[in-house]
């Protein structure tokens, strides 16, 4: 097969998922939008043989792209924006060209991890000396008319809804803890404490949010999370060694949702790190070590830990479902992907997912089960999040309008969604419900049918914390 064909269909991949829908533009040109979040693995850069390469948004004959790119990569990539100019043009500048004839001129953006740039160009592509995986959210328009494959294919005929950055990169950072003498890293999200929220948010420039219904979780001694507030030295939250588990993904009484046990060293005892419960309960039934239960619950999410880690791009072959773009264990932070949707009261929010139960539903996620999460299925606590099964076309979790949310960040904010599946008598008269006295007024006049899902009978729930502004922390 030589570079030419391989080209094609790169250009024909690329398109499938870029266009929504066409309106004419006073110059007779038509303008489309492309708006779309893909994950991209490199392959071969056809014009030289030699680097790898990826085509986010392909050359198409006296067509202009412009808008903004989001992305994030495994590795540093070279952004390219190319501009197709003739064979007497070009000398003198750097190309790229696949068959001689068509030729493009490159501005080329110095390599990065990830970030935002805005673009005007005939194409956008991703460019590396090694292979490379890239994430990338795309927000524009291309004025021109598209080739016949996409205009035969995606004619739309129905309505659609499309939320700008619907997915965006968010990068948290990674503390260091212990479980059973093997080491665990964690993110903190939410805090049923504001002191400890603010704590943390100002010696890692990350949000933790504020929850205080946190402190009403259903607990058990094994939902502990033990904080040293003196001893050895280290990157604990109060400046000790890092935190210890009473659990951890696999076991089935995991949580993320843990109760706060401080642990002091008593005047006259020589510190040591203690990297498991059972070693802190000897050390205080020996009189070493006091112990203190408080009544703050934090949300923390164990993204690796003793014989795994969480599902990623860079630890698995097929993409459906994930959650987590990288891990990146040199910088000790992680990589989520933020989805978007609409709050109780219609404004846009984001929030990620790191743990579900069951476990049917947390394994098409790609994320750890958490069992004991169902214990709050039923109380007032949780909060809600609607999917829809037909209506409206768009970028909701299964395919139609984006999901509804009942939490904000409030005083009445708590981070466990429980999953319920909208679904419309006629599709046809489906209309954008946008909050969720929209959902509560359609339910009640007929218009739509409400159930919770409930996958072998089992209430669905996500941990969903809210990620607040996630362009100012991304990474």
């Amino acid at each position: 097969m030589n570079r030419f064909i391989i080209f094609a269909i790169i250009i024909i991949s690329a398109f499938v998922i870029s266009f929504l829908m066409t309106e004419p533009f006073a110059s007779a040109k038509l303008q489309s939008k492309v708006h779309f979040t893909k994950t991209f693995v490199s392959t071969t850069d056809p014009s030289n043989g030699k680097d790898q390469f990826a085509l986010v948004l392909a050359p198409n004959k006296d067509s202009l792209y412009t808008g903004s790119l989001t992305f994030t990569a495994n590795t540093p990539v070279q952004i390219l924006v190319l501009h197709q100019i003739s064979s007497a043009d070009s000398k003198g500048q750097d190309t790229w060209t696949v068959d001689g004839d068509t030729i493009y001129g490159l501005t080329e953006i110095e390599s990065k991890k990830g970030g935002s740039f805005d673009f005007t160009g005939s194409a956008v592509a991703f460019r590396s000396k090694s292979s490379f995986v890239v994430t990338t959210s795309v927000d524009g328009w291309i004025r021109g008319q598209p080739i016949e494959f996409v205009s035969q294919t995606y004619e739309v005929k129905e309505k659609q809804i499309e939320l700008v950055d619907q997915n965006i990169p968010v990068t948290i950072p990674m503390r260091d803890g212990f479980y059973a003498k093997g080491n665990v890293s964690y993110i903190i999200t939410d805090s049923s404490n504001k002191t400890i929220a603010d704590k943390i948010a100002q010696k890692e420039n990350w949000n933790v949010n504020f929850a205080p219904k946190l402190r009403w979780s259903p607990s058990s001694s094994q939902d502990s999370i033990y904080i040293f507030t003196n001893g050895i030295k280290g990157n604990g939250i109060y400046g000790f060694q890092g935190e210890v588990f009473g659990t951890s993904p696999g076991q089935n009484g995991y949580t993320p949702l843990s109760n706060v046990i401080t642990a002091t060293w008593k005047t006259g005892q020589k510190p040591v790190v203690l990297e498991s419960t059972d070693d802190i309960l000897k050390a205080e039934k020996d009189s070493r070590l006091k112990l203190m239960k408080t009544d703050v619950t934090l949300n923390v999410p164990q993204i690796i830990w003793p014989g795994g880690e969480i599902q990623s791009v860079n630890n698995t072959e097929s993409l459906d479902g994930i959650q987590v773009l990288k891990i990146n264990k040199e910088s000790k932070s992680v990589t989520f992907v933020a989805h978007r949707a609409w709050g109780y009261d219609g404004r846009s929010t984001y929030y990620i997912i790191t743990d579900a139960t069951p476990k049917g539903p947390a394994d098409l996620l790609r994320v750890p089960t958490s069992y004991r999460l169902a214990n709050i299925a039923s109380s007032d606590l949780v909060s809600e999040m609607y999917q829809f099964k037909n209506g409206i076309k768009g970028s909701g979790t299964l395919g139609f309008q984006p999901n509804v949310i009942s939490s904000a960040i409030d005083e009445g904010y708590f981070p466990l969604c429980r999953v319920s599946i909208v679904e419309w008598r006629e599709s046809k008269s489906a209309i954008p419900l946008e909050t969720i006295s929209d959902i509560e007024t359609k339910k009640s006049d007929g218009g739509i049918i409400v159930t919770l899902a409930r996958p072998l009978s089992e209430d669905h729930l996500v941990n969903c914390p809210i990620i607040e502004s996630p362009k100012s922390n991304k990474g």
